[in-house]
């Protein structure tokens, strides 16, 4: 079966065509990563639809940008994303913007698929991600990662998150 289910995996840039499909994976993902995290009511405002246009918006993005999907057996089942970096004082060139992926296929190898997409085995990046997500942490710390002692609160769907920085 694992054999099997490796043959049914691919890891591809995003097209237009995604959007619907990457907006309705985006508000599952997003509401099993933060629902320790954010209320119920907050999360229940998550639309699929916006999130299709914003990702209609980040497949056109230039060459700098690296947006790749994961599919099993042709449906999408996670994503990442990288590109030049955002801050200001920012500790490395490129970021690593995001990378979500069903619960459903946490541990199965597709997280670090992605990862290597949009990150290339030696570059220098960072990311922020939840204070309060141990497993990504873990997942960044497998790939060189470590705490730089950097923090923010983000607004995130009305409410705020706090987010730790991680460079390599």
């Amino acid at each position: 079966m694992e054999a099997e289910l490796q043959t049914d995996i691919v890891v591809r840039p995003v097209r237009d065509v995604d959007a619907e499909a990457l907006g309705r994976v985006h508000a599952t993902c997003w509401h099993e990563t933060y629902d320790h995290l954010i209320s119920t009511a907050a999360l229940q405002s998550v639309s699929p639809r916006r999130l299709a246009e914003l990702w209609t918006h980040w497949a056109a993005q230039g060459e700098d940008f690296r947006m790749h999907a994961a599919l099993v057996r042709g449906e999408i089942v996670g994503f990442v994303g990288s590109g030049p970096a955002r801050d200001r004082d920012a500790p490395r060139t490129r970021e690593l913007y995001f990378i979500y992926l069903l619960d459903a296929w946490h541990g199965t190898g597709i997280g670090q698929r992605l990862f290597d997409a949009a990150i290339e085995k030696d570059e220098g990046v960072y990311l922020w991600v939840a204070e309060d997500n141990p497993r990504a942490h873990r997942f960044y710390e497998r790939n060189g990662f470590t705490l730089d002692g950097a923090t923010h609160t983000e607004p995130f769907l009305g409410e705020t998150l706090t987010e730790v920085r991680f460079v390599r």
